[in-house]
């Protein structure tokens, strides 16, 4: 059996494209030898490496979701948008909206798995230094503290510090970490940017105008590491409009990633 490397991608909300993904390596009873993961990547890599399967992590995800809603303010006025409420514990601070911490407690309950050397499947997860711009790699010791640094969007998740460097989020240095499997035969990346699609060219908010840039940045590195070190296998969900915190469009994004979905099936079956 080949030696399958399965690099996920950040994006918020537009990753839980990467769960149809999962699901599909259990169809075919396949079990990657190497994960690396990045912000929303490394959440659902520590999930899936940790032995749930894609089915078990999208019914785990299903059942803090927020309902549906046509904005994110008027999912959460809705009541049963409490249970992701209690996920978002507000810092108020200076570092960023939220801690994270409560959602990092929701991740263990999950898989009961609080290192690196617990996981069923070997992980890297890709964080950024923020004072050196550095690539900053993590695959021993405190797997959740790791991931919590690799999803921390700045301004909107507080920074980790960690060995005496100040981690914020990997997608600043690595967005799909498709690079950092270079002992597997075949390597799959999972890309889950997506796009935002809008008729009228307005001006975006505060918020927007940031993760766009921010957006903007990490598709032009994705394009150079496509340059240099193409993997086996590129699946890129056409996830649209569909911005970072936008979780409650599960079903959504669920039904965008299909046609993704059915191009892996197929390139694995054609490569294995």
């Amino acid at each position: 059996m080949k030696k399958i490397g399965l690099a996920l991608g950040g994006g918020g909300a537009k990753g839980l494209a990467h769960i149809p993904m999962l699901e599909v390596f259990d169809e075919l009873g396949l079990r990657p030898y190497r994960i690396a993961g990045t912000s929303i990547g490394a959440i659902m890599g520590a999930l899936y490496a940790s032995g749930l399967s894609g089915a078990q992590i999208r019914k785990t995800v299903d059942g803090v979701i927020i309902t549906k809603g046509s904005t994110f303010r008027e999912a959460l006025r809705k009541k049963d948008s409490l249970r992701w409420i209690k996920l978002l514990d507000l810092e108020f601070g200076r570092t960023g909206l939220f801690k994270g911490d409560k959602f990092i407690e929701f991740l263990y309950e999950a898989m009961q798995v609080s290192t690196f050397e617990q996981l069923q499947i070997p992980l890297r997860v890709v964080t950024t230094d923020f004072y050196t711009a550095e690539q900053v790699v993590i695959d021993a010791g405190d797997l959740l503290g790791a991931v919590k640094a690799s999803m921390g969007l700045p301004g909107v998740f507080t920074p980790v510090t960690r060995d005496e460097r100040v981690l914020i989020d990997g997608g600043g240095v690595n967005p799909v970490p498709m690079d950092l499997l270079g002992d597997c035969d075949v390597v799959v990346a999972i890309d889950v940017m997506g796009e935002m699609r809008t008729g009228d060219r307005v001006l975006p908010n505060l918020f927007r105008a940031v993760l766009g840039t921010f957006e903007i940045m990490q598709k032009s590195i994705i394009a150079e590491k496509l340059k240099r070190t193409p993997p086996a296998i590129y699946i890129k969900p056409e996830i649209i409009n569909v911005d970072i915190l936008e979780f409650y469009k599960a079903d959504e994004i669920y039904g965008q990633a299909e046609p993704a979905r059915k191009q892996l099936r197929t390139a694995l079956e054609n490569v294995l």
